[in-house]
């Protein structure tokens, strides 16, 4: 049977790191990725079997390709702070490792998102995969500030049981992620966009709102799916108005 070492990138997270801990004690080693937090994650994490180490965030995937190596075991889970590894996710796991498949490389999750406490099935969300289990060999994260995934030459697979995510439990705490995204969108889109113009600051963001809310059927989620559409509408918006905060100050 293979080992498996947990990856858990952590800021200030003393409300969930101990909760996403307990979901993966299975696991050989536990890594905490630590970006100097002020609140008491580290604390609250030393109370578990975990390795702490730290290092100064810069952005995402810089951290986790980071930590990537630093990991003793071949087969690597990558665990957000607000996502919990179910009973049945973890079974699936240790099946796997048991006799991992010599032609993939990783594996896709699909993602149970949860806002404000409830339980998003649609708005866009209901279709969110994410890989995380993977060999660490031969997968890396791509060179993006933003929505990074892992890039292999290897096979992915998917997992057939899905992973919790508590993904934003305020408005507050939404807008200020995407307000955070926008900062770092706007630096990746200043190499591909050319000048702004109306298309960019009221076509995509209607479109944005219109996929979200009646495609993706965002208005089955009730106010949170109007929440969520609309949200996402407004972060089209900042993105590109930082990009042009960004090019008047350059210049």
């Amino acid at each position: 049977m293979q080992k498996l070492s947990v990856i858990i990138p952590t800021y200030n997270e003393a409300l969930h790191i101990e909760a996403a801990i307990e979901s993966v004690l299975f696991a050989e080693e536990i890594l905490i990725v630590d970006s100097f937090s002020s609140d008491e994650t580290i604390q609250l994490a030393k109370k578990y079997p975990v390795t702490i180490i730290q290092r100064e965030y810069e952005y995402s995937a810089s951290q986790k390709n980071w930590a990537i190596p630093q990991a003793k075991f071949d087969w690597v889970f990558i665990l957000d702070a607000d996502e919990r590894v179910t009973v049945e996710l973890k079974e699936e796991i240790l099946e796997i490792l048991q006799n991992p498949p010599e032609t993939i490389t990783g594996f896709w999750v699909y993602r149970k998102n949860h806002f404000i406490n409830q339980h998003i099935n649609y708005s866009g969300w209901q279709n969110d995969k994410v890989i995380r289990l993977f060999k660490k060999t031969e997968c890396q994260y791509e060179d993006k500030r933003v929505h990074a995934e892992i890039e292999t030459s290897g096979n992915l697979a998917f997992l057939k049981h899905k992973l919790e995510h508590f993904s934003f439990m305020s408005v507050d705490q939404y807008i200020a992620k995407l307000n955070r995204y926008a900062n770092w969108q706007a630096q990746d889109y200043d190499f591909k966009t050319g000048r702004i113009t109306p298309y960019h600051l009221f076509f995509k963001p209607t479109w944005r709102f219109i996929k979200h809310y009646f495609v993706q059927q965002g208005f089955r989620d009730g106010l949170p799916g109007f929440t969520i559409s609309y949200l996402q509408a407004y972060a089209v918006v900042m993105r590109y108005i930082k990009l042009w905060i960004l090019r008047k100050y350059k210049k």
